[in-house]
């Protein structure tokens, strides 16, 4: 007589009381922030804390990602075919960013009748004075590291991305003399995951100071005088994103943007509570590995993404610039508005993830240009961090509708999995943070990691 073997338990997914935590502590802080905002404003290292914990493991998250998608195929034209789709799909789309901040702006004239007074001045002179300038050069030269392994410490996205391509590369060449660097490098990133996944609990304490902060910060009525450009920005990000790539998501993958947002509702939550896209990038690369797109795709387009696909960023440039011009009754010509701007979104790179580092970029942009406007970048200090907000979400939509787009047009999709995944049939595993949690110890790659070749996506 047989016996059956008992099903075994499925582990419940408590992570959703995370998330509503992290909602009622949103709510917390906000309520400290306008009812005490002096002890509020004392909160501040907690939420920045949190940002820190996230990014100490980008890092390391990117480095494995990279070397297992890169090393686990034969064809390194591969590789350089999805970063050309990348980058030419990052500069179109930056572009339209741009087009439509321009459109918007010149029709609700942001800023017009306002007056700067003598502190706004002096914030703007601040913030102009901690820009940096940089050549070209010195762009490049900086995605060098001083070491093979200090840009796994240094933090700084595009040297870990080169370092990591070239030991993905180098493993490539080994064929199979490099899976066992393979097997090590999977072992590291379950290690990793499982750390983020632990950091991921402190979320609600992040939330609480670093909303409580800012709201204590600029308070309400900050907020009155200038909420035609925040709301015009909010706007013009929703049509961005439930519009433009949404159509274009549906045109070329054939899926809905809505359902794309709710699969990744939690990374907007975190977006949102910590106004960093940064802080939801390593959880990003994990789920769009779980929709069925493949590693060197998604080790690819993901962090490239978060240093040149800054739509959310080349929005708020364009209308911060127009709203200070208005504001300052020095209105800029249809030229002067395309030369200003096109600097901004090269010397916006790299800076998709950092709050505040769009402050930093329009005043430097402004002193390079039209230096007598840069007194007006104090108008919009107060409300930076909101529009910080609605600028991480449009990157990160962007980077996620990129990364489904660059994987349908390499044929590195698997449209089943994607499916199930987009239905709830396939839960993404917010324990491990990876599709294999309960591997063979002593197989830790799986057969696609392995493979000469993945194997070709199915089509819709």
């Amino acid at each position: 007589m047989e016996t059956q073997s008992p099903t075994p338990r499925v582990r419940r997914d408590r992570t959703h009381y995370l998330y509503l935590a992290v909602i009622a502590a949103v709510v917390a802080g906000i309520v400290l922030g306008l009812v005490v905002p002096d002890v509020a404003k004392e909160l501040k290292p907690i939420g920045t804390g949190f940002v820190n914990l996230i990014k100490m493991m980008i890092a390391p998250v990117i480095f494995c990602t990279i070397v297992l998608g890169v090393g686990s195929i034969r064809q390194a034209a591969k590789v350089g075919r999805v970063g050309g789709l990348a980058l030419g799909y990052f500069l179109v789309m930056s572009t339209v960013a741009l087009a439509i901040g321009l459109v918007v702006g010149n029709i609700i004239h942001p800023g017009a009748g306002l007056h700067l007074d003598p502190a706004s001045a002096a914030a703007g002179q601040k913030a102009a004075g901690g820009a940096a300038d940089e050549s070209l050069a010195d762009f490049i030269l900086g995605i060098i590291p001083n070491s093979l392994l200090s840009s796994l410490t240094d933090g700084e996205v595009l040297e870990t991305l080169l370092v990591a391509l070239l030991v993905g590369f180098a493993v490539q060449g080994m064929g199979r003399r490099g899976e066992p660097v393979l097997r090590a490098v999977t072992t590291i990133q379950r290690l990793v995951f499982k750390i983020l996944a632990m950091i991921m609990w402190l979320a609600p304490i992040g939330a609480f100071g670093a909303i409580a902060a800012v709201v204590g910060e600029t308070g309400v009525d900050a907020l009155k005088s200038l909420a035609q450009i925040m709301l015009g920005f909010y706007v013009t990000c929703a049509i961005f994103v439930f519009v433009i790539l949404a159509a274009i998501l549906w045109l070329v993958a054939r899926m809905n943007i809505f359902a794309l947002l709710k699969y990744l509702s939690r990374e907007f939550l975190l977006i949102l509570s910590t106004s960093s896209s940064e802080s939801a990038l390593p959880r990003l690369i994990a789920k769009m590995e779980h929709l069925g797109i493949s590693k060197p795709v998604v080790g690819i387009t993901v962090p490239t993404g978060y240093s040149f696909n800054l739509d959310g960023t080349a929005i708020y440039l364009t209308m911060a610039s127009l709203f200070i011009a208005e504001a300052l009754d020095q209105p800029l010509s249809v030229g002067e508005q395309i030369s200003l701007l096109v600097f901004m979104i090269i010397a916006s790179k790299g800076a998709a993830g950092i709050t505040g580092a769009g402050l930093a970029t329009l005043a430097g942009g402004l002193q390079s240009h039209r230096p007598e406007l840069v007194d007006g970048v104090g108008l919009i200090v107060g409300i930076d961090r909101f529009m910080s907000e609605a600028r991480a979400l449009t990157n990160f939509a962007g980077n996620a509708v990129a990364t489904v787009l660059v994987g349908t047009w390499t044929n590195e999709i698997d449209r089943d999995k994607t499916r199930a995944v987009l239905t709830g049939d396939d839960p993404f595993d917010e324990a491990t943070m990876l599709d294999d949690p309960h591997a063979d110890d002593d197989s830790p790659l799986s057969p696609a990691d392995t493979a000469p070749e993945p194997a070709p996506a199915g089509k819709a």
